[in-house]
């Protein structure tokens, strides 16, 4: 799956990367990993773990989604939200 950063998280100075598993992505602040999104299946739908690296803390809210790409996109929005942005 292709992704780009959203606008919100670069105007904050992050980046997302690819990681080397090809199936989460890792979220980057003043290039330091911060984030990582993982997509995983949940009941015959996605969700997306967000995991706040430093202390493992889950950020993701639980939705459930049709697709991996829309899961990470949910993922994403989690993370916006608990930022505060």
């Amino acid at each position: 799956m292709s992704v780009t950063a959203p606008e919100w998280l670069t105007r904050h100075g992050g980046e997302l990367r690819a990681s080397k598993d090809g199936h989460s992505w890792m979220a980057y602040f003043a290039d330091k990993l911060q984030y990582i999104l993982a997509p995983t299946p949940a009941g015959g739908k996605y969700a997306c773990k967000v995991t706040q690296t430093n202390n493992g803390k889950r950020l993701d809210g639980g939705g459930s989604f049709p697709t991996t790409e829309a899961a990470f996109q949910g993922g994403l929005d989690d993370l916006r939200k608990a930022l505060g942005w």
